[in-house]
């Protein structure tokens, strides 16, 4: 089979779900990391004021995002580490002897974490486990599985399995009625799918800048309710989680009263500005624009799914959904092959094991949606 390759302009890109792309974004990033390659070889005594400016930056950006009040949020090198560090903060009376509760389709990194945390922290992990036959853990078996038992929850707003997005709210309010403490992983749906601190009143907060936010690896970050963060003492602590980063006496170390004392050894700060350009970006766009060009797109890959007969493993309904759509392929089709052929004509997707993962962006146009589904038609096995 022949066929024409869409243009390098990203028509065909389908990926946000795991790096997101934004027009300019090469030159933006290019520059961002030239100019901080110019303050930190500079031979002078600026560097340090100029890059702690430069991430300063980037939580105002992640602040603004989420409705976040100041003070309440810090830079973290990934979502694992910004989990460790408030898990690891938590008093006894949240944890030891209690139950930690997260869904079965939760990000498996956070579940490691978690798994090897329990027998020290003295807490039992609760896994929801997935119905037979179903792509995601119901709201409702969360909330079944939730009693008073349970110190700390961890909710995925989004997840990167099937792209169902929990009503984080009503599970949020169920949990403060048990006394628990409960956070949220946004990585899949934030800066797409709105979320705010305040108004979900999650106790904390976790996320990446990947993704629908366009930024780089390495750029993560972590916000806490201000009552809850003065009564943290994390164990994952250095310099940087200090009043005063310059204090160097052994023997007087004092956390930040903000969320600074989540904060550890240097930071990341190359990521944080590598990161800028498209924080900036999606700040200066249509936010509702953004969600509806998704939609539209969406909307196309159910259609052509459904007149190919292929089981769609996503919520069908917007506001059960992120911005993926992912699609069950036959037991005899090849993904990985599939993918490589894909490729070729410029169409941009991945496989998780038999669930094709497609994640429409702002780069992303319908002609990229229609030749990815002319060559699933003419796929043997999906055709």
């Amino acid at each position: 089979m022949t066929a024409t390759p869409l243009p390098s302009d990203g028509s065909g890109y389908l990926l946000y779900h795991s790096i997101g792309m934004y027009p300019g974004k090469v030159k933006a990033m290019a520059k961002a990391f030239a100019d901080f390659s110019e303050l930190w070889a500079a031979l002078d005594d600026g560097q340090w004021m100029q890059a702690l400016t430069l991430r300063a930056r980037f939580i105002d950006l992640w602040r603004d995002l989420i409705a976040a009040e100041p003070g309440t949020l810090t830079s973290a090198e990934n979502v694992t580490t910004a989990l460790y560090s408030v898990v690891g903060s938590l008093r006894e009376k949240h944890l030891k002897g209690k139950t930690l509760l997260v869904a079965g389709d939760c990000f498996p990194s956070l579940h490691f974490l978690l798994a090897g945390l329990a027998p020290r922290l003295g807490f039992r992990l609760k896994t929801v486990p997935l119905r037979a036959g179903e792509s995601w853990v119901r709201d409702d078996d969360m909330l079944d599985a939730w009693d008073e038992s349970v110190g700390v929850a961890l909710l995925t707003f989004v997840t990167s399995t099937a792209s169902h997005r929990s009503d984080v709210t009503r599970l949020i309010t169920h949990g403060h009625k048990m006394g628990s403490l409960v956070g949220v992983d946004i990585t899949q749906g934030v800066g797409l799918v709105p979320y705010s601190v305040k108004e979900t009143d999650a106790d904390f907060t976790v996320s990446t800048t990947l993704k629908w936010l366009c930024g780089t690896p390495g750029a993560g970050i972590l916000h806490m309710k201000p009552e809850l963060i003065a009564a943290c003492s994390p164990e994952l602590r250095g310099w940087f989680s200090q009043e005063n980063i310059f204090s160097w006496d052994l023997d007087a170390f004092q956390y930040a009263d903000d969320a600074r004392r989540f904060d550890h050894g240097t930071p990341a700060v190359l990521a944080c500005a590598g990161s800028v350009p498209a924080l900036e970006w999606h700040a200066g766009q249509d936010q509702t624009a953004l969600l509806a060009q998704n939609r539209e797109l969406g909307a196309m890959i159910i259609a052509e799914t459904d007149k190919l007969g292929l089981d769609l493993v996503t919520p069908r309904e917007n506001d059960r959904r992120g911005g993926s759509l992912m699609v069950r392929l036959p037991v005899n089709v090849d993904g990985a092959g599939l993918i490589d052929r894909l490729r070729k004509i410029g169409v941009f997707a991945d496989c998780r094991g038999p669930i094709l993962r497609l994640s429409p962006g702002i780069v992303t146009k319908p002609d990229g949606i229609e030749a990815l589904f002319r060559h699933l038609s003419d796929t043997e096995g999906l055709g």
